[in-house]
């Protein structure tokens, strides 16, 4: 392993062996093979590692260089200026793209519902993201989180960095000699073999996009069931990426920046890093360039100075100014407005699935409809409504019509009002606003599941129980508040203060039931009934949310007497003498 941080050429720390052995010490220390179930400690002649084993000796980059860009001292909270000009505040460089940001945000929503151990913040991917690419040179993505260009870093050739041979046949990174760490977040082939998600739901793992890399350094990061709320187990993590106190060092400085404040720019808008690890005197390729050569330097460092021309005997021309290419404006950046593009009132009763879905259709000022452009719809307010899946944020793209259908929405328990906004991801234009209503569970039929007549001596109590089942529609309405009252008589609903009584907590006599709810299969049984001396017929009415009702009649009635015989009558006595005998 020392041998792999020797190969590095970092900035500072390769210019002495007590400090590359300081390194390779660290990362052993803390470094998930470095536990007690002997993951680091295997020679070349070991048992062949699993994919998560052999990650821990190059990192998910491969130990690839990194941006050593520390950030501003200055607050990241103002907003950032719409001037043009150079920003010295350090609003800038907190300043994150959009589709960047969401994605980073969507990959901790998916880790905190599959892995809320380990308490990944979404301020840790951008960290990563930060020093690894520049937040995607920028935020230089597609509607779909796919960047413009790929982002490659240099082949691992052993000179100058680790020696990683050829792993995937150039499926990811164009290279069949050497492997290359590859995408926003820079895994290796090798290791996005395994680790690699799909965290845009496209069916496809492509480590170009965003937001399947973001899903992925999540899981990486969690792997071995560490809590990253603990600075230990977060350390362990950020060196499992990348094996270098450095390297740790610059992303937790960029996570506790991003932790004071952050806000979304527009795609394509965000600074883009200038030191590299693997500086020296001589440039090495950058790993936030494409494979094909860019039309700019890479580095800022200033070009030689030119040699002066020979006298041609006329005044010599200035050499034309270098101007980078113009970029072609996005779909995003053509959207002036949302509209509603389907209902914006909705209602579904607790417990439900929304049978509407929302929809928005991004426009151009002239009207004209917009594709692949990113809609994302949050639900805000104080609500247990989410969107299928368990989320309060979805992002969706605009089909050829313009249109972004969100998912159903699934209603909570909450009932009331529920808001759910449309915005543009990456451009600040007018939205869509929508207003969603739960009602509360409800029943329209309510029917008893016996025949069977209710009856009971006075200061007795009725044998069978009430029950009953709640139906909606046809179908079983579950948790459905349930009303139990004896009431005086059908045409009178007020309370009887004589008759069957159900018993409270304290052994008294209650005439009405509040706060019963159906089961799961719309059920619901109600407790004991007793009997107080009064004699008749008695009603019991019970309600449900939604007006279903049923009233059920109650009989307290003393047993029949026996019957006495009448007076003067004798009961015969049949006789046990023996039959007399026949006269001779």
């Amino acid at each position: 392993m020392a041998a792999q941080f020797g190969r590095r050429l970092r900035k500072g720390v390769t210019t002495t062996a007590v400090a590359a052995a300081a390194v390779a010490a660290l990362a052993a220390s803390q470094a998930p093979g470095a536990t007690t179930e002997g993951q680091g400690g295997q020679t070349a002649s070991d048992a062949t590692p699993s994919p998560e084993e052999a990650a821990d000796a190059a990192g998910a980059t491969g130990n690839s260089p990194y941006y050593t860009d520390l950030p501003p001292l200055n607050s990241p909270n103002p907003a950032p200026s719409t001037s043009t000009g150079t920003d010295t505040s350090g609003v800038t460089e907190a300043g994150i793209p959009a589709t960047v940001l969401d994605a980073y945000k969507q990959a901790e929503a998916t880790l905190r519902e599959k892995k809320p151990g380990c308490n990944l913040p979404w301020q840790l991917l951008a960290a990563i993201g930060k020093v690894e690419s520049g937040q995607a040179r920028g935020g230089r993505v597609d509607a779909d989180g796919t960047t413009l260009s790929p982002i490659l870093g240099p082949q691992l050739d052993g000179n100058g960095f680790a020696l990683i041979k050829d792993t995937d046949n150039g499926a990811y990174d164009g290279n069949s000699s050497y492997d290359q760490a590859v995408g926003p977040m820079q895994f290796i082939p090798s290791t996005w073999e395994w680790a690699g998600r799909d965290g845009n739901g496209d069916g496809r793992e492509d480590p170009n996009n965003i937001y399947d890399a973001a899903l992925a350094a999540g899981h990486y990061l969690c792997r071995f069931d560490w809590d990253l709320s603990d600075q230990r187990d977060l350390d362990r993590a950020i060196l499992s990426y990348n094996q270098s106190t450095e390297y740790l060092n610059t992303v937790m400085s960029w996570l506790e920046y991003y932790r004071r404040g952050t806000h979304e720019i527009p795609d394509g808008t965000g600074t883009l890093p200038t030191d590299r690890s693997d500086s020296t005197g001589t440039v090495r390729p950058s790993p936030t360039v494409p494979s094909t050569p860019p039309s700019t330097p890479p580095s800022p460092k200033p070009s030689p100075k030119p040699e002066k021309p020979a006298d041609s005997g006329s005044p010599s021309t200035p050499p034309p100014t270098t101007t980078p290419p113009t970029t072609p404006p996005t779909p995003t950046d053509t959207v002036d407005h949302l509209e509603a593009a389907g209902d914006t009132q909705l209602t579904a009763m607790a417990g439900d699935a929304f049978t509407e879905r929302m929809s928005a259709r991004a426009e151009t000022d002239a009207g004209k409809a917009v594709a692949k452009v990113r809609i994302r719809f949050t639900i805000v307010g104080d609500t247990d409504t989410t969107f299928t899946g368990g989320e309060s944020v979805a992002t969706v793209v605009t089909d050829s019509s313009g249109v972004a259908v969100a998912p159903a929405l699934q209603a909570g328990e909450k009932t009331g009002s529920v808001g759910v906004r449309a915005t543009v991801v990456g451009r600040t234009v007018k939205g869509v606003t929508y207003r969603a209503t739960v009602t509360e569970r409800a029943a329209d039929t309510l029917v008893r599941t016996s025949t069977e007549e209710l009856t009971c001596t006075p200061g007795g109590e009725f044998a069978d129980a009430v029950e009953l089942k709640a139906t909606y529609k046809g179908a079983v309405a579950d948790k459905v508040a349930v009303t139990a009252t004896i009431v005086k008589s059908a045409e009178d609903p007020t309370e009887n203060d004589k008759g069957p009584y159900f018993k409270d907590a304290d052994d008294k006599a209650v005439r009405t039931l509040s706060g019963l709810t159906t089961d799961a299969d719309g059920l619901l049984k109600l407790p004991q009934l007793y009997a107080d001396d009064t004699e008749g017929t008695f009603q019991l009415l019970i309600t449900t949310a939604g007006g279903a009702t049923v009233t059920v009649d109650l009989t307290v009635a003393a047993p029949p007497a026996e019957t006495e015989p009448p007076a003067g009558t004798e009961t015969p006595v049949p006789s046990t003498s023996p039959s007399a005998s026949p006269a001779a």
